[in-house]
């Protein structure tokens, strides 16, 4: 069957440029999205670093700290005094960068609450008052505002648990 009026290469050339039309607008748009995703890939980094930068420079301090103090241990500068008191230093050092970023040392508690502490051992106690009573603080607890970032680990007295047997 003929085409006289050639028609149909006419829809074929018609056809040829919406495709090529449709490619070239695909292309642009995978260039857009692929610009857009690289600048919020760029943006997430940037906002990360900028989160960090003020700890990681609190740490960089801290660093410096430790880094004296082990220069000055290894020259033996110091007295068995000095050296705790400068160890004390670190300490509070150390806590007052937790303390910028509102972590502080969970408050002392005589009695066990599971929210603020974890038992890691248990002691037999002698008498029911002292039941749940924390018998030691092993690792302090830390908190930020009313959230708990790490629970006390604590022995506890508990009555009806047996004392463990001495290995001699």
């Amino acid at each position: 069957m003929a085409d006289p009026n050639g028609e149909v290469p006419q829809k074929l050339d018609e056809m040829l440029r919406l495709f090529r039309e449709r490619i070239e607008r695909d292309d642009v748009q995978q260039r857009a999205f692929d610009t857009l995703y690289a600048e919020l890939a760029q943006y997430k980094d940037d906002f990360l670093f900028q989160a960090e930068k003020p700890l990681l420079l609190d740490l960089l301090l801290f660093y410096d700290s430790l880094h004296w103090f082990r220069q000055s241990l290894t020259r033996e500068e110091m007295s068995p005094e000095v050296v705790v008191d400068s160890f004390q230093f670190l300490m509070d050092e150390f806590l007052e960068l937790l303390y910028r970023r509102d972590v502080v040392p969970a408050d002392q508690a005589d009695r066990f609450d599971a929210r603020l502490h974890k038992a890691v051992r248990v002691v037999p106690a002698t008498s029911a008052a002292d039941d749940w009573r924390i018998q030691a603080v092993l690792k302090r607890g830390f908190v930020r505002g009313a959230r708990t970032l790490r629970a006390e680990e604590v022995s506890v007295f508990r009555v009806g648990v047996a004392a463990p047997e001495s290995k001699d």
